[in-house]
């Protein structure tokens, strides 16, 4: 039988890339530690970790396991926070740095009902396409796209499953043709955008195993995600986006799905902390009904 401590140090020690650093943070010595991963994987019949004199990394099953053992942890407290009493209401202050497409036009509606539910609970916004720095910058969690580098946050999944997809206006792909291969795009106008003053042009795409990347060009640009999407609708050119952000407008026919045939690229989203004890009975709970809410979306995709 798998236990919750046994999950709970795999976590962290994935976090932290050491057994002596998750150790430490919870007064144990690393051999416990290092029995605690090694239970886990002789319950799971699968090695979690790569483990060397000098290093500590997640194997591919490590990596697939981790956002399951992280929404376990999460569900287990958000279980233990339910039975609290009404006298226990959310309450306190919660900033949250969000990517402008998704921040104004999905997550805004769900976060306000959210705070008209828990009338205690005071939120403040950063919307923003500028990566926030969750150690440095004045926020408690941040929504993230894309798949995490950085081990030192704890990241709880929203969309795992989510993907870009390339899109225009019926309109404009009435005008100037629609594109049936990659290289089609060289003839054709797209919205990249721009993030810290570099100009994200190249487009990649999985094919067979391995990733496909195509330069496009525009004579459009902005850092805000929100006003490509916008531009596309317009007709003014073919934007490469997240589902999340265009499955409505596709939906309402303002949007075509370009070369439909071909996945886009993985795109995955997050709710990211600098710690798991920072993760507060209202983020926990903010969580839960985003990824609700967010899964249901890419369902659809």
């Amino acid at each position: 039988m798998i236990r919750l401590e046994d999950v709970t140090l795999f976590v962290r020690s994935a976090a932290l890339g050491s057994f002596s650093r998750a150790a430490r943070e919870v007064n144990l010595l690393p051999g416990q530690v290092s029995a605690a991963i090694q239970r886990l994987e002789r319950e799971l019949d699968r090695r979690l970790f790569a483990r060397s004199t000098r290093s500590l990394r997640l194997t591919a099953e490590g990596e697939k396991y981790l956002p399951y053992a992280q929404e376990m942890l999460a569900l287990m407290q958000a279980g233990a926070d339910s039975l609290q009493s009404h006298e226990d209401a959310l309450s306190g202050e919660l900033k949250i740095a969000l990517p402008s497409d998704i921040g104004r036009n999905i997550l805004l509606p769900l976060i306000t009902d959210f705070c008209r539910d828990h009338p205690a609970l005071s939120v403040r916004l950063s919307l923003s396409d500028q990566i926030s720095d969750v150690f440095r910058d004045p926020v408690d969690i941040a929504i993230r796209y894309g798949k995490l580098d950085d081990s030192s946050y704890v990241a709880l999944p929203l969309a795992e499953d989510n993907r870009r997809v390339m899109v225009a206006s019926p309109a404009y792909l009435d005008q100037h043709g629609r594109p049936e291969q990659l290289e089609d795009l060289a003839q054709h106008h797209c919205l990249p955008f721009v993030m810290g003053g570099h100009v994200y042009d190249k487009w990649s795409f999985p094919q067979e195993g391995m990733r496909r990347q195509i330069t496009v060009k525009s004579r459009l640009l902005c850092d805000d995600a929100e006003v490509a999407r916008r531009w596309a609708i317009a007709g003014m050119g073919i934007a490469y986006k997240s589902w999340i952000d265009v499955c409505e407008d596709i939906q309402q026919g303002r949007l075509e799905i370009v070369l439909p045939q071909l996945p886009g690229e993985s795109t995955p989203l997050h709710l990211i902390c600098p710690h798991r004890k920072q993760f507060s009975a209202a983020i926990r709970a903010l969580h839960g009904v985003l990824r609700t809410h967010l899964r249901a979306i890419t369902a659809q995709l």
